[in-house]
């Protein structure tokens, strides 16, 4: 096993401090010890121009005395260190206000299977095998540089082992391990007339054989390349596609929005929306975060509960929030995942790629990237920059930039005219290129 993974030494170490922590006092603890390490190499216009080797790890106790609740952390993970840490910590939750809604999950909510940590087949062990050289190799294989109009490429190749263990006094013993592999490549092109454009492109996978390292940096300059040449647009009213690479900037609200602590302090455009239908009948949205090998996947949350796949909007209807132990014991209501894990929306209207997608709506504006703005967590309320391509007739027409959208999520996701089936299995939102009628734009 790798050497970034927990060692028999430091797990006993971790319950051995739940034991200490019990023994000084604490009615009910919770422990987290994590471990990770990460290597990049960084080239620059095809040569190596940085390298990184870390090592990090930490134990958080999350501690319950007397009614009252702190969190504290730590990276010395020594015995002796420790204890002295946790007696000092005890005597600081004693001195704060207790709070009632404080504690631990219900035993029965806990994750009981995440034993092994490697449950989702989420670890690699080609990670093991890599050397500096190999990685250097990964980093070079897909630079575009040189090539015509490319002014400059910067690239990154990195690969990752991260290594959790959650356990509490209630029996709880849950671990999560991953690996992570990651290419990515940033591209800036120059036009006849002097003038700069930039664009991205990566990939990440849990297992090595998956990442997509041929093309990753052609793909990228192809994207600034496409950027040359911008018009304005007038202001008005247009289709709206958004590619899936971006469309997480939509969605990400919504969630957030069905978050307790937002709707606690009533700061969610979705406050009182459980049960009911904001949103049109053709928008489902799922969290389905135990697949096999999928990217962000978990069988537990921070608090140990147990993971499931369930709806979270369906048909437009608001089917949960998200809601620990503490900010449901606040709201009165069951608690529930504290967090969406792994999302996903189903596709709707029959295409299968963007340029079905394109093709359906016939003319609008393709958004490829959002450049700043705001919104308002409260009202739903947003307005974003955007870049991308005026399309006419299904097809890209020129590029646009300097262009804000605005509008409500609610009205916006009403809207919804159809979907691509085009997610990318690297985000953690898998989420497919949208589109949306009748959007306001403004030069």
């Amino acid at each position: 096993m790798s050497k970034a993974l927990l060692t028999k030494e430091e797990i006993t170490l971790a319950q051995h401090c739940l034991a200490y922590a019990q023994e000084q006092g604490a009615q009910q603890v919770r422990i987290t010890l994590s471990k990770t390490l990460m290597n990049l190499i960084g080239v620059l216009n095809g040569e190596v121009d940085k390298t990184a080797h870390a090592l990090d790890r930490s134990i958080q106790l999350q501690l319950f005395v007397d009614g009252k609740f702190g969190t504290f952390s730590s990276n010395r993970l020594e015995r002796e260190g420790l204890e002295a840490f946790i007696q000092e910590a005890i005597g600081t939750v004693r001195m704060l206000e207790a709070d009632s809604c404080r504690a631990l999950p219900a035993p029965d909510r806990l994750e009981k299977g995440a034993v092994q940590g490697t449950e989702l087949d989420l670890y690699d062990n080609s990670c093991e095998t890599l050397t500096a050289e190999k990685r250097r190799e990964l980093a070079l294989r897909s630079m575009a540089w040189p090539q015509e109009g490319l002014i400059a490429e910067e690239g990154e190749y990195s690969d990752s082992v991260f290594d959790s263990l959650t356990i509490d006094t209630q029996g709880l013993y849950a671990r999560h391990t991953e690996t992570s592999f990651e290419i990515g490549y940033e591209s800036t092109v120059e036009d006849g007339e002097g003038n700069h454009f930039s664009s991205y492109w990566w990939d990440a996978t849990p297992r090595m054989k998956d990442l997509r390292l041929e093309g990753c940096a052609r793909k990228a300059f192809d994207r600034a390349m496409e950027q040359i040449g911008p018009k304005d647009v007038p202001s008005g009213k247009y289709t709206l596609i958004v590619d899936s690479e971006c469309a997480s900037k939509l969605l990400t609200p919504v969630l957030n929005a069905l978050g307790g602590f937002a709707l606690q302090q009533k700061n969610s455009f979705l406050v009182d929306s459980l049960g009911k239908k904001p949103f049109p009948e053709n928008l489902t949205v799922l969290d389905v975060p135990r697949t096999q090998g999928d990217t962000g996947c978990r069988l537990f949350d921070s608090e140990g509960v147990a993971t499931r796949e369930m709806p979270i909007i369906e048909k437009g209807v608001v089917k949960t929030y998200f809601l620990n132990t503490y900010i449901a014991n606040k709201m009165g209501l069951e608690p529930t995942i504290e967090d969406a894990t792994r999302v996903k929306v189903l596709p709707t209207g029959g295409c299968k790629t963007q340029e079905e997608l394109l093709e359906k709506v016939g003319d609008g504006i393709l958004v490829t990237g959002f450049n700043g703005g705001n919104s308002n967590p409260a009202t739903g309320n947003f307005s974003y920059g955007i870049e991308g391509f005026l399309i006419k007739g299904g097809k890209k027409v020129h590029p646009v930039r300097e262009m804000l959208i605005t509008g409500s999520f609610p009205d916006l996701w009403n809207k919804l005219v159809a979907t691509a089936d085009d997610a990318r299995p690297c985000l953690s939102k898998l989420i497919p290129s949208l589109a949306f009628s009748d959007i306001d734009f403004s030069a």
